[in-house]
């Protein structure tokens, strides 16, 4: 398989705050934005594999500036890192305000996702190359990011044995 630049996988997409996605304080649900990250990452991975994406984790989203009703939310994704099957991809949510053209950084996160073929089994991807100084600076932190999602993944069946589905207060 080649390996592709990380800007070949380069997805934006804008949308529109309109009430029905915002809350009782008239900003954007943060379950809207999750999903609208999670939507830019698959387009951007199938983008880069050429294949069906599945989600197996995302990373802390932290909310930074509210995102009002009636201001646009861009998002921009792109694939950082590579390993057989999975991909890094960096999403960026930038927010603007449409009247005063304001804008502003709302949330970053790193979601990885898991190239599938046609059985929903993992199929290799393409390795991916930096170009930009800022491309680089996400590609250089990947594996230290990718061992964090390792560690939390193993603690995260640590719990599941744990609490299983058979809980006391369940009964």
């Amino acid at each position: 398989m080649d390996k592709k630049p990380c800007i070949d996988s380069l997805t934006i997409k804008t949308s529109h705050v309109l009430p029905p996605d915002t809350n009782t304080h008239g900003t954007l649900f943060g379950g809207k934005l999750m999903a609208y990250m999670d939507d830019v990452a698959a387009i951007a991975a199938s983008r880069h594999a050429r294949k069906s994406v599945v989600t197996a984790s995302t990373d802390s989203v932290d909310f930074l500036n509210p995102v009002f009703e009636d201001d646009t939310i861009c998002l921009e994704a792109f694939v950082t890192y590579t390993h057989k099957t999975s991909m890094e991809v960096f999403v960026k949510a930038v927010t603007e305000d449409l009247v005063s053209s304001e804008r502003r950084i709302c949330a970053f996160a790193f979601l990885t996702m898991v190239a599938i073929d046609d059985d929903n089994k993992p199929t290799p991807v393409p390795q991916v190359y930096p170009e930009s100084d800022e491309e680089k600076w996400l590609h250089e932190g990947a594996v230290r990011r990718a061992e964090y999602r390792r560690e939390r993944r193993n603690n995260s069946k640590e719990m599941a044995e744990k609490f299983g589905t058979d809980l006391p207060w369940t009964k």
